[in-house]
């Protein structure tokens, strides 16, 4: 065994102060490495005496000494019949201080770092963006199917020419791993367990006072997006309008909800501990996303198209464009604001603190029903249901085991409008109650 760029050897834990600096040199230069306490630097193994006491001395002078903070793997070990400590460590935080000074590595030695390079480092550091820095997940982390799925729905809009092979393969293709190790945006995108949450609450009120619902998951980013705008679609109120076939219509345009849901994921700030949420109010919707928004632009520099694309997360961005789930680049505020405009939805959008809300601004119960029953009774109500009708149905669709007092909550009206809309639903045979009163569920005819 012999020193290299990756490789440090100590004779003993009388050298631990300066094996402290060769792991920062060494995490400077090359972002992992091991070290070896029982090998002096001529590589001839002479041991070391061995105790929990030793081992956990230099776990207790690593944190102490390194900053930012590592979390190396320390074990005792075995080589040529002696026993010998060997720490593993890594870490991308560049640049690393031991006992508060940098150093980097140049071959077998340990330099110190001037000034000046300390601050290219830093300034390296701020120019990477985060889904392009490597996580703590490989290949064997990835949900296999879902890549596969991925690359099906791209390869059918077109937007990448390559087919399905093998996970390394296609993972090198799509530019979301460095050294067999996945960046962040193929953690985010292909792992499920990457730490990525979603809030979604209904609230019985216009303020944040009382909740009727609230769920918090975690997934992978096309999960969520999935999860976030189904959760919406089955909450909010359905119309009908019946010309040649009845067509259900939602109150806030499905491909203005998509498109905020979307860029909630490109564009949110992974690092904040904050994730994206759904809030559904009786008045308004709104989609908050982690991240500020771009210091040099307006949402309305957006809207009018006088904005370019400032992307914080580009692979994540250009993943989500190759398989069709974001149209275009740069485009998200202007499409979902005409999106609204030509459904007569207000919608506004918010600059936060420390990230950006999207408000879809709801109509009132009496114009959403004034609308599905004029749509309704103007073309002859094909099949007699009202706008609250087609309501009930779409809410007991979606969670067949739904209450009446919880569809009274969702559609804010009273129990004998629910009880007499039912009793329509249930005579025309397309709702039907199933098992006992209370554990039984709705079935509705397809």
């Amino acid at each position: 065994m012999q020193e290299t760029e990756f490789v440090e050897l100590k004779k003993s834990t009388s050298e631990l102060k300066e094996a402290i600096i060769s792991i920062g040199a060494i995490l400077n230069k090359h972002q992992r490495g091991m070290l070896y306490f029982g090998i002096n630097d001529n590589g001839k193994v002479i041991g070391q005496e061995i105790s929990n006491k030793t081992l956990r001395q230099i776990s207790e002078v690593i944190a102490n000494k390194i900053e930012p903070k590592i979390y190396p793997e320390i074990s005792e070990l075995e080589i040529e019949g002696k026993k010998c400590i060997s720490v593993i460590f890594e870490g991308n935080d560049i640049p690393y201080f031991a006992d508060g000074r940098a150093y980097i590595r140049v071959f077998d030695q340990d330099r110190k770092l001037s000034v000046t390079e300390i601050q290219k480092m830093f300034f390296k550091k701020d120019k990477e963006k985060w889904d392009e820095k490597i996580s703590d997940k490989t290949i064997s982390d990835i949900d296999k199917e879902m890549l596969k799925e991925y690359i099906e729905r791209a390869n059918n809009v077109k937007r990448i020419p390559f087919k399905y092979t093998n996970e390394e393969d296609v993972l090198i293709k799509l530019g979301v791993i460095k050294n067999r190790k996945l960046l962040n945006a193929g953690k985010v995108l292909f792992c499920k367990e990457n730490n990525v949450s979603l809030q979604c609450a209904i609230f019985s009120t216009n303020t944040k006072s009382n909740f009727l619902d609230v769920v918090k998951i975690e997934g992978t980013v096309f999960e969520l997006i999935k999860y976030a705008l189904d959760y919406i679609l089955r909450n909010i109120l359905w119309k009908v309008t019946i010309a040649e076939k009845r067509e259900e219509i939602p109150e806030i345009p499905i491909a203005a909800l998509r498109e905020a849901v979307i860029n909630s994921f490109a564009h949110r700030d992974y690092q904040e501990a904050k994730g994206t949420e759904v809030s559904i109010f009786p008045n308004r919707i709104e989609i908050y996303n982690p991240g500020i928004f771009p210091e040099e632009y307006t949402p309305d520099d957006y809207i009018k198209n006088k904005a370019h694309s400032v992307l914080r997360n580009p692979i994540i961005t250009n993943l989500l464009y190759k398989s069709q789930d974001m149209e275009t680049y740069a485009s998200g505020i202007q499409r979902i604001y005409e999106e609204c405009k030509k459904a007569n939805i207000r919608v506004d959008f918010q600059l936060e603190p420390r990230g950006f809300t999207i408000i879809f601004h709801r109509l009132t119960q009496e114009k959403l029903l004034n609308d599905g029953l004029s749509g309704g009774l103007n073309d002859g109500l094909n099949d007699g249901l009202n706008a609250m009708q087609i309501n009930i149905i779409h809410l007991l669709k979606y969670n067949n085991r739904m209450t009446q007092k919880e569809l009274m909550e969702k559609l804010n009206t009273t129990r004998r409008t629910i009880e007499r809309n039912i009793a329509v639903l249930k005579s025309k045979k397309i709702l039907e109650r199933c098992g006992a009163k209370k554990n039984g569920y709705w079935k509705v005819r397809k």
